[in-house]
């Protein structure tokens, strides 16, 4: 259902094209918001590369060329996932560099112009705090993004809100899963990207005036979830 929550709202969404980003982007525009998206895949939104100091502030100044406030920033964007065996030097600073140095650079580039009641949401992982074997580029870079928003919250304090998400798995497909993936999880099945756009869209609502700072995952309750071989039928195959 359509409402005019964020009627007139200046939403910019970095990662906008696709899954989360994507989902983020048109839930803000059902509700009445102008969204700016920047993603380096081609489309109608600014295409460009975030790990480029010159990229964010193009990006910056279309956005602010055509409105004196922004009411919401939404830093999303993918860092790239190698671990530790394959990834270069250079690769991962490129992760740091569009996971934590772009959401840091493009609020410093806007945060003269934030709206009274600015929320800035950050799209952290639950990866931030547990891990999978050959993941330390894109774990290291949402472990700075979680980081970086509590650092921001106190910062802007006055100024905007400060709040970040950590997603567990959310199929952007929208599959449904049966089975062992699905009861895997507490919550009884897999997320999809509705799940965190509704926590956004909350989270940058003054319904949540009175939180900032903080880091909220969702997750099916997998990272709640302690698992031992041979214990509630867990059982590991090596």
């Amino acid at each position: 259902m359509q409402t005019d929550t964020f009627k007139d709202k200046v939403v910019v969404v970095t990662g906008g094209a696709n899954g989360i980003g994507r989902c983020i982007a048109e839930e803000f525009r059902g509700q009445g918001a102008i969204v700016y998206v920047i993603d380096k895949q081609e489309g109608e939104h600014f295409v460009g590369d975030i790990s480029k100091q010159e990229v964010l502030e193009a990006f910056a100044a279309e956005v602010l060329g055509r409105h004196d406030k922004v009411d919401v920033i939404i830093n999303n964007a993918l860092p790239l996932m190698k671990g530790i065996d394959e990834c270069t030097y250079e690769e991962f600073q490129y992760a740091l560099s569009v996971g934590v140095t772009a959401p840091f650079y493009l609020v410093k580039l806007l945060m003269p112009h934030l709206a009274e009641g600015a929320s800035i949401v950050n799209i952290s992982s639950s990866r931030d705090r547990m891990s999978q074997p050959q993941t330390e580029s894109y774990t290291a870079a949402k472990g700075g993004i979680a980081a970086l928003t509590h650092a921001l919250a106190v910062s802007l304090a006055g100024k905007a809100r400060v709040n970040s998400i950590s997603p567990g798995w959310i199929d952007t497909a929208y599959t449904v899963y049966e089975g062992p993936d699905a009861t895997q999880q507490p919550s009884g099945r897999v997320g999809n990207p509705m799940d965190i756009a509704h926590m956004v869209l909350f989270l940058c609502s003054d319904k949540a005036g009175f939180i900032t700072g903080e880091n909220i995952c969702i997750d099916g309750g997998m990272t709640r979830q302690m698992i031992y071989h041979g214990d509630h039928g867990w059982t590991l195959e090596k």
